[in-house]
């Protein structure tokens, strides 16, 4: 069963130690095991551009997320494991989850 993990940080500027080499051996990992479909970061928050539709079909655009939170996705990873518990496991591990991090697990709908 396919899972998104979404990797969130407390804040723009969050710093919870990770180094980019961390989070290349947790990629290595995921890929050894067979179990990565696909994932990425995301680019800063600053390029970021939120399209909203009304009822009568006019668009507005504005600059940057517009959400009522200081949590900030940073990426995802689609990983393809048998159950929720290896999901939970997976997302323990990863470098998003330490020092006030969080990662939401979500099985991805499959129609």
């Amino acid at each position: 069963m396919k899972y998104m993990l979404l990797i969130n940080a407390p804040s723009a500027d969050f710093d919870n130690g990770c180094t980019p080499s961390d989070w290349v051996q947790y990629g290595k990992e995921m890929q050894d095991a067979g179990i990565w479909v696909t994932g990425h970061a995301l680019a800063d928050l600053t390029t970021a551009t939120t399209v909203q539709v009304d009822s009568s079909g006019e668009r507005s655009i504005t600059d940057g997320p517009y959400a009522e939170t200081r949590e900030v996705l940073g990426g995802f990873e689609i990983i393809d494991v048998p159950d929720l518990d290896a999901a939970l496991d997976w997302a323990a591990r990863c470098p998003g989850s330490k020092g006030g991090g969080t990662v939401v697990v979500r099985p991805v709908a499959e129609y």
